[in-house]
């Protein structure tokens, strides 16, 4: 796909019309904190995309970038669904694993750097997510699931016939942003609200396909995007990395212990309503308890929790702040920033508590408890 690049003051205008409706806090913070060169740089609905967009010429074949998928498009006047098709799968393979592991735990399987119980934590197998079973060595499998490479203990994992099975169960189809940033719109059209800009290569659940738009869920919401920039495959939730942070310059021993502590529920479930760290929780139960922890009483309400602490603008964040995102001035969802631009937060039921990049989705506000 052809990546458009505009002068900044073009594209300035652009995104102070595009954004129209929204929140002018969301857009302050942005704007002040320089969200990130991706972000703030290239916006890719000039009015030439909506042109493209309404006109829906979907008249090729577009091949994703990781060749695992080849998803057919269809002129506007079709009225059948966009189909995703698995070319690995037509090699004997399922979603695009050779030799399947799944994890057989209740929360999640540590992958370590070495075959041994003492060795480096580098990163987490949630329950039910796929691995590539590369080797076996003792009791030990040597594996790689999304970005992360490295040593599981092998019974914990399902292999053969019977992980064939049930990744025909467990798999679901992912849409997977090849833009640079895309709009996710509150209603399947490009004259509704933008409820939020989500970056690229960020994975969002399909809830259900269409010709020119796919409804999906970001976070606990659902949102439609234009069907021309996401590609379609069915997935296996993946294993996650595990991220260390070290104690920043200026930031409290309190305040980098309840990173720490945040950190090491990663891999945990996300469970709309929940509030157990360990069996369930969502994005607000998830903040509460972890607060909790440090003597901060909070709601179990991501727009209630937004009303306590300080504002603080995203120039200004320090580990162990919250951040804010939703649908124009609307919150919805609530993360705890970790620093070096990242968050750890519940998102939904497919990924449960992980790490992201801080604006993968545009904030509303971010407040600081202590």
């Amino acid at each position: 796909m052809k990546r458009r690049f505009v002068k900044l003051g073009a594209l300035f205008c652009t995104f102070m019309m595009t954004i129209m409706g929204s929140s002018r806090a969301a857009f302050g913070a942005a704007v002040q904190a320089g969200i990130s060169a991706t972000l703030s740089g290239y916006v890719y609905e000039s009015a030439n995309a909506k042109i493209t967009e309404k006109k829906n010429e979907k008249n090729n074949v577009q091949v994703s970038k990781n060749s695992r998928t080849v998803k057919k498009l269809k002129s506007a006047d079709s009225s059948r669904s966009i189909k995703s098709v698995s070319k690995k799968e037509e090699d004997g393979t399922i979603c695009g694993y050779t030799n399947l592991g799944i994890a057989n735990v209740d929360n999640y399987l540590n992958v370590r750097s070495e075959p041994g119980e003492s060795a480096k934590i580098v990163g987490k197998l949630p329950s039910d997510a796929g691995c590539e079973i590369l080797d076996a060595k003792d009791g030990w499998y040597h594996i790689r699931s999304g970005k992360v490479s490295g040593y599981v203990r092998s019974d914990y994992i399902i292999t053969g016939e019977k992980a064939r099975k049930l990744a025909e169960e467990l798999k679901k189809t992912v849409a997977t942003v090849n833009t640079v940033t895309v709009y996710i719109r509150e209603k399947p059209n490009t004259d509704c609200t933008i409820l939020t800009i989500v970056t690229e290569d960020e994975e969002l659940e399909v809830v259900k396909e269409g010709d020119e738009w796919i409804e999906v869920k970001l976070d606990d919401e659902n949102g439609f995007v234009s069907a021309q920039y996401v590609d379609l495959s069915e997935e296996l939730k993946k294993a996650m990395v595990f991220t260390e942070t070290s104690q920043q310059s200026g930031v409290s021993d309190r305040k980098y212990s309840l990173v720490q502590t945040a950190l090491s529920y990663v891999g945990n479930r996300y469970v709309w309503g929940g509030t157990s760290l360990t069996n369930g929780v969502d994005c607000s139960g998830f903040t509460m308890q972890i607060m909790a922890k440090y003597g901060i009483s909070l709601p179990h309400s991501s727009r209630g929790q937004a009303g306590y602490g300080r504002s603080v603008s995203t120039s200004e964040l320090q580990p162990g702040d919250l951040i804010f995102y939703g649908s124009g001035g609307t919150i919805s969802h609530v993360a705890i920033y970790i620093g070096n631009g990242q968050i750890v937060h519940a998102s939904n039921s497919r990924d449960g508590i992980k790490v992201s990049n801080a604006f993968y989705r545009t904030p509303i506000c971010c407040r600081r408890m202590f």
